[in-house]
């Protein structure tokens, strides 16, 4: 029947059970008071009522307060974040009415937004995907154009960073290093070499040819570069020597909003999230103890400018160096002929490092999977400063603390799907936590925390939940 009941007929219907409980408070501990008075004396009697009103009244609070914080507070703050999940994740469905079934008329209200909002996203996103599949077809008609020509393509910006490259130019890049957008395309090449063909290209503004090193000079390169009008230019790289199959996929890999850089002089922590490059990772592991198991997988993706960098990945298998446990390989399905020759933590660490240079690496329960990494960091010399965002934390943000900030939930709550033979490996989660957290970052615009420095101040306030790591 309460439910059924108005939302203001509700709340005058709470705070009369609570005066008539407070009432008949004072008016029990005024009768044992005047009995105990009655047996002693006057004094001794209200001090007795007095105790045992104040008692019963802070009694009556807690079950106020219990039940206001269950039927009213939790209700709304789930409300508001299954709403942010509608407006800025593109999550549809119904919303959880049971759940807000003591709110009167706001449920079915919020609900009927919801249902409005999700119409004009369908609208919407039927027309996008009629433009996004013209551009795509167009895109496969470059690449296969580019795939006849026997170079290899990157396209640089005017500071220096990669915003584009081909198939062809990834395996030139992936043998001096990880190939990476927003990269500065002098971590791939000798810089006085690089930096001198381009102080000409700039000089002349006319092609450049000359013989580019890598950047530990094992190796040399016959390259072209073509100037931009926006300053920045284009690396053709003779990749005829390359061993590539003809029939091997090759798709292009680029992010154009990286020509629209932020100032020099930003201070990090003052940084806009969208314009941050993220480095999303999960590991496997022999067992749950950092200081002594240790990983057997490390799966990581980029996320650049809001979006994931399709083709830019890391599924690494790692042998441990000891075996591992038959209930570790019943969860992750890693068994010791798997790792059986395969890199140890140092080279895996090594790459990993590399991948996510400039880069805010991102976790899942962070402190775990990096706690993996700092025990080996003497050993492998590396040095794990990065900036770290952990989605446990950025869940307790946006949808309360008293939720439940699993992966999996938060999967269901965002309609992140996780195919089955991809859980619990560590490229797998490592996706499943890009898509969420891709997801969560217009929802945190959404509540005014639009750079890094905000969302760190504000998951602080959750750090009961997990350590800090920033």
């Amino acid at each position: 029947m309460l439910t059924k009941m108005s939302l203001r007929s509700s709340v005058v219907l709470f705070f009369a059970l609570l005066c008539l409980g407070t009432l008949l408070a004072v008016g029990l501990a005024l009768w044992f008071g005047h009995a105990r008075a009655l047996e002693t004396d006057v004094t001794n009697g209200f001090i007795f009522a007095a105790a045992i009103a104040g008692f019963l009244i802070l009694a009556l609070m807690v079950i106020a307060w219990f039940r206001f914080d269950e039927d009213i507070a939790k209700p709304i703050e789930r409300l508001a974040a299954q709403l942010r999940t509608r407006a800025h994740a593109g999550v549809d469905g119904e919303l959880d009415m049971k759940a807000a079934r003591h709110l009167g008329d706001l449920a079915p209200a919020a609900s009927a937004v919801a249902r409005q909002l999700t119409d004009t996203a369908m609208s919407t996103a039927q027309a996008v995907a009629t433009e996004t599949a013209r551009l795509e077809d167009e895109k496969a008609r470059l690449t296969a154009l580019l795939t006849d020509i026997p170079v290899a393509t990157i396209l640089v910006t005017r500071s220096g960073q990669i915003a584009l490259y081909d198939a062809q130019a990834a395996e030139v890049l992936s043998q001096l290093g990880v190939p990476r957008l927003n990269a500065q395309i002098t971590e791939y090449f000798e810089p006085a070499t690089m930096n001198a063909a381009v102080q000409r290209l700039q000089k002349s503004g006319k092609d450049v040819s000359f013989e580019a090193h890598s950047i530990d000079a094992t190796q040399s390169f016959e390259v072209k570069l073509k100037p931009m009008r926006d300053g920045g230019y284009l690396m053709v790289i003779d990749s005829q020597t390359l061993d590539i199959s003809p029939d091997a996929e090759r798709p292009l890999v680029y992010d154009f909003e990286i020509f629209d850089p932020h100032p020099s002089d930003t201070a990090f922590h003052d940084l806009p999230l969208r314009k941050l490059c993220f480095s999303v990772f999960d590991t496997e592991t022999t067992g749950l103890l950092p200081h002594k198991d240790d990983i057997v997988q490390l799966g990581a993706v980029r996320v650049l400018n809001g979006r994931i960098v399709k083709g830019e990945q890391l599924d690494e298998l790692v042998d441990p160096g000891r075996p591992i446990p038959p209930a570790s390989t019943k969860v992750h399905r890693i068994t010791d002929a798997m790792v059986r020759g395969k890199p140890p933590i140092a080279k895996v660490a090594q790459k990993f490092h590399h991948f996510s240079r400039d880069a805010v690496i991102v976790a899942h329960n962070a402190p775990f999977d990096m706690a993996f990494l700092h025990r080996h960091a003497q050993s492998t010399g590396l040095t794990w400063d990065h900036p770290i965002l952990d989605t446990v934390l950025l869940s307790a943000v946006l949808f309360g603390a008293s939720e439940t900030h699993t992966l999996d939930a938060l999967c269901e709550r965002l309609n992140v799907t996780i195919p089955e033979q991809s859980r619990h490996t560590a490229l797998g989660d490592a996706l499943a936590t890009a898509e969420v957290l891709v997801r969560l970052l217009p929802m945190l615009e959404a509540r005014g925390l639009t750079t890094f420095g905000q969302v760190i101040e504000e998951t602080r306030r959750h750090g009961r939940l997990l350590e800090d790591l920033n």
